[in-house]
């Protein structure tokens, strides 16, 4: 692509053959209504199936795309930081394979984004829901520990674990490449990161689709998440993020 894309699409995949479609077939809608470069970054979280075989149907229905097939699994956390470091647009944002979050809601993200270097989507602020109602213990839950999280690591965002988040290309740029996370909890990190580096943060409601076969426990992880939450606050005062 020889022209700079406008926007760049980052979609890490693992185990995502059978899924993969939903968001590639979604940027090809979202395509034809808009008149800027679009630029897809799929990168494939180890081989453990034909993930990228199934992303490479669609090379010539969307020529921005790009597939880095690596076979070592190395987790969520390091493959979004490698497709945002490799991706090339004005603005870059990175979404879930299964399309939870409608990719056209981007728009909404950029009306923000030349005044934000981040802008994330938000499930619990004004404008954002749940197309798919949770249960009252998720809920319960989920307040809980983004309360948890607010307090050791990021004051102040509602939705730190939406996977829709969109950065400014230069800011993309200077806080991946300080991720220390690979695994679980690098959005967590990654918001850390921008703050500590007095970047604006914009929360912007979305509509969110929850997966219902998905394999997030919410007693474990959640406690995971704190305690991820406790080791990025003590990255903070060590100037780890400098």
């Amino acid at each position: 692509m020889s022209e700079k894309p406008h926007l760049s699409i980052v979609v890490p995949a693992y185990k995502e053959e059978k899924r993969i479609h939903k968001i590639l077939d979604a940027v090809i809608d979202y395509e034809k209504d808009h008149d800027f470069l679009v630029e897809v970054v799929v990168v494939v979280d180890g081989h453990m199936d034909n993930t990228a075989e199934a992303a490479g149907k669609y090379k010539e229905r969307i020529p921005g795309l790009k597939i880095i097939d690596r076979k070592e699994n190395k987790g969520k956390g390091f493959t979004v930081h490698q497709g945002m470091l490799e991706a090339e647009g004005k603005y870059i944002i990175f979404v879930d394979a299964d399309n939870a979050t409608p990719i056209e809601q981007v728009d909404k993200l950029l009306k923000f984004a030349p005044d934000y270097p981040v802008v994330i989507g938000s499930r619990y602020v004004d404008g954002g829901r749940l197309a798919i109602p949770q249960s009252l213990f998720r809920k319960l839950g989920g307040r809980m520990l983004n309360l948890f999280i607010r307090i050791l690591a990021v004051p102040k965002i509602a939705d730190t674990q939406c996977g829709f988040k969109l950065f400014q290309h230069d800011a993309a740029k200077e806080i991946f490449k300080r991720m220390t996370f690979d695994r679980w909890s690098f959005d967590i990190e990654v918001l850390a990161i921008a703050r500590f580096h007095k970047m604006r943060i914009k929360e912007v409601g979305i509509t969110w689709y929850n997966d219902p076969h998905s394999l997030v426990n919410p007693i474990k992880d959640g406690l995971r998440m704190v305690r991820d939450s406790w080791t990025v606050r003590k990255n903070l005062k060590k100037g780890i993020y400098r």
